[in-house]
């Protein structure tokens, strides 16, 4: 602390004596003007000042030389500021180098100072030297030590843009250098700007290899600037779309049909092959390229191959062109073995399964048509693919045949006997057979009972007793049922087959038990909108009206209830049975009403001949007597009539 304040001391003692020395100074100062002031004085007033005769011209010097008149001085501040250039910030300027060193080029602009740029962005000019012209772009008219700077870098990046955006506008063609190769594409670099050129845009034939292009110098077209981020977007495709548009003109215009040119295989699709005709383009369809069928185009052609087409069709306004191939050899019908007719047996392999039939390829490009229908004896159609597949080996005979339309059916079931032949020998009228369900309709079921032997089992005629809405109801596809022949027409190959007939008919057996009147037990399995359906005994099911289905509570009869039925209706023709509940109670209800009836009948008759006997058996009454007799009679008539 103490060594503190004797530094501060120390301190403060030294501006003292700097503020004494700084004192003295002013005054010495002073008194140095003061003399200095008297002296001057004295020599003005023991100078002699003489008065010049006439006016003083101030313009003249010691020597009276260089007096200019007004006009000359105009003239020459004229002169003087014609030797600089105006120049502003911001614009693009020449310039002409002066000096070079290691770091900077000094240019002269025609400003009152020279300008720098730095050495690095003449490294494109390794033969830079005084005296050459380059343009510079002016950053800023003086800096902080007030050097006018200049920059050689923004001026091309300036003047490439206005080249490239003059370039878009007037649609003209740009030079650039490929720099490098990126993800979809390549960079181009157009006089110092960066650029890119898309992958769909190098070439009108899709490119593989974007390297190759890397390192060359090629044409282009400007298609799209976006100025807010500085992106370019070039296109060198288009330039050779416009070489080929007047090629195209050019060979279209040269076009015939039936001419055969060469050409190249450029790009294969699934529906045929786009031909490079040496600056157009043609296409040959999948189905003009072989006489035989094919899948797919690559099955026969690859890319860049060199092959010879035929020109089929030329649109000159669409400038689309038709191609053919196999037009160039003959056409395979004409080598079809000419002792080939109706019924020879043919052998190929199946190409093409439809839902309408089989084509068989006999020779490449002679194909014939197997239908569904000629592929089984079978009246039951199936789908071809169970009998055939691509790629089969079969053999076929010749149904129809036409050369001229190049046309021929064929079939395959005709290399077999035909089941029908012998028909009413093997399946008579009546027979038992075992047939094997194959489809099923509203109205029936179809069966096979062999391969080309089918017949209909109608659905009135599986069951006896079982009313069947549909016949999956009681069979399904696949399963085995025994049936009986009802009828059989040869000449339209159709049979008639019935299940139920393997039976008696239980309903001559039903006519004597189902009595109308008769009473019997049932459940009911279906309550319907009409009415119920009731399972009977022995399988029987008989129908209850709606009227005939209320019970004594008046409520219906519900699903699975049992309840005594009476049978008011059976039609044995049409299996009916039509029953009622109802009617049991209500008959109940009749027949006591009855039998009270009867009853108070019977006692009447009594009363009435115990009067009788009683005016029998009194000889004599008084009128007393005869009065309670009276009243007696009254009253027993009274309820006789009552009981009616």
């Amino acid at each position: 602390m103490a060594k503190k304040q004797e530094a501060e001391k120390e301190l403060a003692a030294k501006n003292a004596e700097l503020q004494g020395a700084d004192t003295k100074v002013v005054k010495d100062t002073e008194q140095i003007e003061s003399e200095a002031d008297s002296n001057l004085i004295d020599d003005i007033k023991s100078t002699a000042w003489s008065t010049p005769e006439g006016d003083f011209d101030w313009d003249l010097d010691e020597k009276a030389f260089g007096n200019y008149s007004d006009t000359e001085r105009a003239k020459l501040e004229e002169q003087y500021a014609g030797t600089f250039n105006q120049i502003n910030q911001g614009e693009i300027i020449e310039g002409t180098v002066v000096s070079i060193n290691n770091k900077d080029v000094v240019l002269n602009v025609g400003f009152k100072s020279d300008g720098l740029v730095a050495s690095s962005e003449f490294r494109d000019l390794p033969d830079l030297k005084v005296g050459d012209k380059v343009d510079v772009f002016v950053e800023s008219q003086e800096d902080a030590n007030g050097q006018l700077v200049l920059s050689r870098k923004r001026a091309k990046t300036q003047k490439s843009w206005e080249a490239i955006n003059e370039a878009l506008e007037n649609d003209a063609i740009i030079d650039g250098f490929v720099k490098s190769r990126t993800k979809g594409g390549l960079i181009v670099d157009i006089k110092g700007v960066e650029a890119f050129l898309p992958g769909s845009q190098i070439d009108i034939k899709p490119i593989r290899d974007y390297d190759i292009y890397v390192g060359k110098t090629m044409e282009f077209k400007v298609v799209k600037i976006n100025h807010e981020f500085k992106n370019v977007v070039v296109s060198h495709k288009v330039l050779i779309e416009d070489d080929l548009e007047n090629q195209k003109t050019e060979i279209v215009a040269k076009l015939e049909k039936g001419q055969v040119l060469e050409g190249t295989v450029k790009n294969i699709t699934d529906f045929g092959v786009f031909i490079d005709l040496g600056g157009v383009d043609g296409l040959l369809h999948i189905t003009d390229i072989s006489w035989g069928r094919i899948e797919h185009p690559k099955e026969v052609l690859a890319l860049d191959q060199t092959i010879n087409v035929v020109v089929l069709d030329f649109d000159d306004e669409k400038k689309r062109i038709a191609l053919g191939l196999k037009q160039l050899s003959e056409h395979p019908w004409e080598s079809l073995d000419k002792e080939l007719a109706i019924g020879s047996k043919v052998k190929g392999k199946i190409v093409t399964v439809a839902d309408y039939g089989a084509f068989l390829e006999i020779i490449p490009g002679v194909e014939g048509l197997i239908h569904v229908s000629e592929m089984s004896w079978s009246q039951n159609l199936r789908s071809p693919q169970e009998f055939l597949k691509v790629g089969d080996e079969i053999e076929a005979e010749i149904l129809t045949l036409d050369r001229e339309e190049r046309k021929m059916s064929l079939g395959i079931k005709q290399l077999t006997p035909d089941p029908w032949k012998d028909i009413t020998e093997r399946y008579p009228i009546g027979s038992k057979q075992s047939a094997v369900v194959k489809n099923m309709t509203n109205f029936g079921v179809f069966v096979e009972l062999e391969d080309g032997i089918d017949g209909l089992i109608h659905i009135s005629d599986l069951s006896w007793s079982k009313k069947i809405n549909h016949p999956n109801e009681f069979t399904k596809v696949g399963e085995t049922l025994e049936v009986v022949v009802l009828e059989l027409d040869e000449e339209n190959r159709k049979l008639s087959l019935g299940h139920k007939q393997l039976e008696e008919n239980p309903w001559d057996t039903f006519e004597t038990i189902f009595t109308e009147g008769s009473v019997h037990e049932g459940t009911v399995i279906k309550v319907g909108d009409k009415g119920d359906i009731v399972a009977l005994q022995y399988g029987v099911e008989g129908f209850c009206p709606n009227k005939h289905s209320v019970k004594e509570d008046g409520n219906p009869l519900k699903v699975d209830e049992v309840a005594e039925f009476k049978i008011i209706e059976f039609n044995k023709e049409n299996k009916r049975l039509v029953i009622s509940h109802s009617r049991i109670w209500e008959d109940k209800k009749s027949e006591a009403r009855i039998e009270e009836f009867n009853n108070r009948k019977k006692e009447a008759k009594a009363a009435n001949s115990a009067v009788k006997k009683v005016k029998d058996s009194v000889e004599k009454s008084t009128l007393g007597d005869l009065g309670v007799l009276a009243q007696l009679k009254e009253q027993m008539e009274g309820d006789e009539k009552k009981s009616k």
